[in-house]
């Protein structure tokens, strides 16, 4: 038996922001730039470790709105021409920078890069679904889902349907798409309410993740700390976040992200380059984004910024990444001589960190799993929770307490003074929902049966807690404050022509071609029975 374990966890998230209706979206962008920077690298990373037989096993959740995004078709050809364009302006940046050797080993990398990228895109169809599929037979990753649209289920859980429709569809979601019932569950933003944990139960989710301090504050004080988990009075496994480990990877101050020779973030070719040259890759009214081109390292913090040198930053992260094993193995160590069992250290994070923010934490990672594989006495084994509650299925009794990984563990980002307002109307529209699913019991007319589930969708997608956490952030506010309205508005007038029993046929069907999310939901999934 090893003396310890560590489950690395990448969380994968993003809203659903599928807009056909926009020839060009900045919303969009976002899933664009992190299936190029995380999700692809990820995806390419992975095999190579399995081609060279190296042990690696990863937990991997996925959100049901990104994998929906995913295994949409319109979303996978308009992502292929967004990398086309990121293929071309490659191919002109190796040209301008040809004199300029500082900058031109950076343009012919991104050029390596994105080819290698469109490679791997063909070679799936462009359906990254059949690539995590195939790693998850492989056993290198074991894949989990996440609330239906991820919303915040301590503050628009007041009626219990709501929790129970976002993980029954999130459910029934990810067994349509990767072909097995997902083990565990990640509560989105890992938000906590006691009691959460019965629905879980219900559709037999074996554990989810906390931060520390739910763990730490359960009732009774867990005899291990975070270091192996609770069973909820549910019967449901609540894994602890590790803090040592978190902050050396989260933080950009502390943490390896921050080192001066990885990549600067916020230095982009769509910003320094003449406009008329950068003009084709920018937004089409002229507004310059960032292009995922960029050309310099961090240097300090200061604005002036020196030329990136791939070769520095790679070494950094195999450095990071031997530092990361050995502080994991002096952690294991230490706590082995007061556990009378292994610890488990719960290492989660967003994956978009690994790529898309830093951009060598795919190269960390590879190295990470390498570097323990090398060595002729394993300090500690990768895990998943699903392995760990094999080998210990026998675990604590204890109720953790309500907690997120928020800013200062609890619900504040999600409901201030930026935010606040949406939960009154988010509350009324689940009640009206509830109100539909119990009264349509036996429904035989198809076309209101197609509305009450378009208004199931819409009230699914205004509960994303990503526009309430944007309002807060302070940034695309415009746009997370025009989707809460706009679904719920929606939500409304389709609730009145259900009632009236006089659907508009062409905009109901102009609104299940945009808000094409979950094209197998039924709307009794809000009924009040079993409740």
């Amino acid at each position: 038996m090893p003396l310890g374990y560590v489950a690395l966890v990448l969380h994968a998230h993003l809203p659903f922001v599928r807009h056909p209706e926009e020839e060009y979206s900045l919303a969009e962008k976002w899933y664009h730039e992190a299936v190029t920077e995380t999700y692809i690298p990820l995806i390419q990373m992975v095999h190579r470790l399995l081609e060279d037989k190296v042990p690696v096993r990863l937990t991997v959740s996925l959100s049901p709105p990104l994998a929906s995004m995913m295994a949409d078709n319109f979303m996978q050809k308009r992502y292929l021409k967004y990398l086309e364009r990121l293929r071309e302006l490659a191919a002109k940046e190796v040209w301008r920078t040809r004199n300029d050797s500082r900058f031109h080993l950076v343009a012919r990398m991104y050029q390596k890069q994105f080819e290698e990228i469109y490679r791997t895109y063909s070679y799936y169809r462009g359906n990254l679904i059949t690539a995590f599929r195939e790693l998850q037979e492989e056993g290198a990753i074991e894949l989990i889902t996440c609330a239906a649209t991820h919303g915040y289920l301590p503050l628009i859980g007041l009626q219990r349907e709501v929790v129970r429709a976002q993980v029954e569809v999130a459910v029934h979601n990810h067994l349509r798409l990767f072909g097995r019932p997902p083990t565990g569950l990640w509560l989105p933003e890992c938000g906590y309410n006691p009691g959460d944990d019965v629905i879980l139960k219900k559709y037999n989710i074996r554990y989810f993740f906390l931060d520390a301090h739910g763990i730490l504050y359960a009732t009774p004080r867990p005899r291990y700390s975070i270091f192996a988990p609770v069973v909820t009075p549910s019967g449901v496994a609540a894994f602890g976040r590790d803090l040592e480990s978190s902050e050396q990877v989260w933080s950009a101050q502390e943490g390896y992200p921050g080192d001066f020779d990885y990549r600067e973030f916020y230095r982009d070719i769509g910003y320094d380059l003449d406009y008329e040259y950068i003009k084709p890759y920018i937004h089409p009214s002229g507004l310059r984004v960032d292009t995922g081109l960029k050309y310099y390292r961090i240097t300090g913090k200061t604005e002036w910024k020196e030329p990136y040198v791939p070769e520095w930053a790679s070494e950094k992260a195999k450095i990071h990444a031997g530092n990361f094993l050995f502080n994991r193995e002096h952690q294991i160590k230490y706590l082995a001589t007061y556990m009378d069992r292994p610890p488990i250290v719960v290492c989660p994070y967003d994956a978009e960190l690994f790529g898309h923010w830093w951009f060598e934490g795919p190269q960390w990672l590879e190295s990470l799993f390498r570097q323990v594989a090398s060595l002729a006495h394993q300090p500690f084994v990768f895990i998943t929770p699903s392995d760990y509650l094999k080998h210990f299925p026998v675990n604590q009794p204890a109720t953790p307490c309500m907690s997120s990984w928020g800013n200062n563990g609890y619900n504040e980002v999600w409901l201030d003074g930026s935010n606040d307002w949406i939960y009154r109307h988010l509350h009324n529209a689940a009640e009206a929902m509830i109100n539909l699913a119990n009264r349509f019991v036996a429904l035989q007319d198809e076309l209101i049966r197609r509305a009450l589930n378009q208004a199931a969708r819409e009230l699914l997608l205004a509960q994303s807690s990503d526009w309430a956490f944007i309002m807060k952030t302070g940034t695309m506010v415009d746009y997370a404050v025009a989707r809460t309205k706009k679904h719920l508005l929606n939500f409304w007038k389709l609730k009145e022509e259900i009632e009236q029993r006089s659907i508009d046929e062409e905009w109901l069907k102009e609104l299940e071609e945009i808000d094409n999310i979950f094209p197998d939901l039924n709307y009794r999934v809000f009924a009040s029975e079993g409740i």
